[in-house]
C-alpha cells in the first residue's frame, strides 16, 4: 500500500528513492515513472512478486490475529487485534518495497492511476498479485486454524454456510454490523445499515489515503524520517481500525477482503460468503474503499500543490 513508484535501475520516477526503506516511504508522492520498453517483461513480473509477498504478510498477520482473537479468544480487546495488524501493514511493506514500491491494496494502487500516471496495465498487475497474496495467506491460515475453527462452530451451533455463519466466517471476510459485536440476529442489522457501512468503509480508507500521503509527501516538511515512515502509516492503520472495526470490521483494502472471502467461498461458507447474508459486500468492501482512497489521496495532493511550498527539486530547472 504504498507509492506507485518501482525501485529499479531502468525506471526513472519523478522522485527517486535513495533506498528500500525510501521507496516504502514513498507511499502517496506523485510520479511519473519512465520504463523501458526492452526491461518491462523483467520488472512487472518482479513488481508482482513484491506485491504478492508483501500482501502475504500484511495478510497472515492481519487476518491471523483475527483468526485467533474469533477461533480461540486469545486476544482481548479490539486493541490488540489493531496493533497486530499494524505489525503486519508495517512488516508488508518493508518487505515488498524493494521490488513494487509496496501499494498492498488495490485502492492505493487506483489513487496512483488516477493521480501520478500510473501505468494501468501495471496497475492490472498489482491488483491481481495482491488478491493472489491476500488468498495464499488466507489458505495458510487455514491449514493453521482449521480444527480451532471447527470447535468453534461446534461450540456455536453453526452450520457453515448456514444462517448465522457469518460469525466464522468473519476469520476471513468481513460483515456489517460486526458479528462479535452485534452478533448475526436480523435485529442487529437495524443498527449499520447498508448506507452506514458504506459511509465507514469509504471514510476510513480516506483517512488512509491521507496519512499515507501526508506522512511521505515530498512536499510535507513535517514528515517523519523514511525509515520509520512505514511503521507510522501501520500505527494509522490500527488508529482507524479502532474506530471502523466495531461496524464494518474495518476491511479498508478491497483485496484483503476478496481474496479471503474467496477461500471462505470455497471452504464452504458459499452465500454467506459471497454475496453475503445481506448483500453488499462488493459496494461496501471494494467500491467504497476505492472512492474513499481517491477522495482522501485527492485531497491531500491538492493541499500539498497549493498550499506547501515545492521541493528544492521542483525548483531547480
Amino acid at each position: 500500500m504504498a507509492d506507485p513508484s518501482t525501485v529499479n535501475t531502468t525506471v526513472t520516477p519523478h522522485f527517486e528513492a535513495e533506498s528500500a526503506i525510501a521507496a516504502a516511504a514513498a507511499l502517496a508522492r506523485a510520479t511519473e515513472p519512465v520504463v523501458k520498453t526492452t526491461a518491462e517483461p523483467r520488472v512487472l513480473p518482479r513488481a508482482m512478486l513484491g506485491e504478492f509477498l508483501g500482501t502475504f504478510v500484511l495478510v497472515f498477520f492481519g487476518v491471523g490475529v483475527v483468526n485467533a482473537a474469533v477461533a480461540t479468544g486469545t486476544q482481548v480487546g479490539l486493541w490488540q487485534v489493531a496493533v497486530v495488524w499494524a505489525i503486519g501493514v508495517t512488516l508488508g511493506i518493508y518487505s515488498s518495497a524493494a521490488m513494487s514500491g509496496a501499494h498492498l491494496n488495490p485502492a492505493i494502487t487506483l489513487v496512483g492511476v488516477v493521480f501520478d500516471r500510473f501505468p494501468i496495465h501495471r496497475a492490472i498487475g498489482y491488483m491481481l498479485a495482491q488478491v493472489a497474496g491476500a488468498m495464499a495467506a488466507s489458505a495458510v491460515l487455514y491449514t493453521m486454524f482449521a480444527e480451532a475453527i471447527l470447535e468453534f462452530e461446534r461450540r456455536h451451533g453453526l452450520l457453515r454456510g448456514g444462517p448465522g455463519s457469518e460469525r466464522s466466517a468473519m476469520v476471513f471476510g468481513e460483515y456489517f454490523p460486526n458479528p462479535a459485536v452485534f452478533g448475526t440476529a436480523e435485529d442487529a442489522w437495524r443498527i449499520v445499515g447498508p448506507q452506514s457501512a458504506f459511509m465507514a468503509e469509504m471514510i476510513g480508507t480516506a483517512m488512509l489515503a491521507f496519512l499515507i500521503a501526508a506522512v511521505t509527501h515530498p512536499r510535507n516538511s513535517a514528515r517523519p524520517p523514511a525509515a520509520v515512515q512505514a511503521l507510522f502509516i501501520g500505527l494509522g492503520v490500527a488508529a482507524i481500525i479502532s474506530v471502523v472495526a466495531p461496524l464494518t470490521q474495518a476491511g479498508l483494502n478491497p483485496a484483503r477482503d476478496f481474496g479471503p472471502r474467496l477461500v471462505s467461498w470455497f471452504l464452504g461458507w458459499g452465500e454467506i460468503a459471497i454475496p453475503g447474508p445481506r448483500g453488499g459486500w462488493l459496494s461496501v468492501y471494494i467500491v467504497a474503499p476505492c472512492i474513499g482512497a481517491l477522495i482522501g489521496g485527492g485531497l491531500y495532493r491538492l493541499m500539498a500543490g497549493r498550499l506547501l511550498a515545492p521541493t528544492a527539486d521542483e525548483r531547480s530547472p
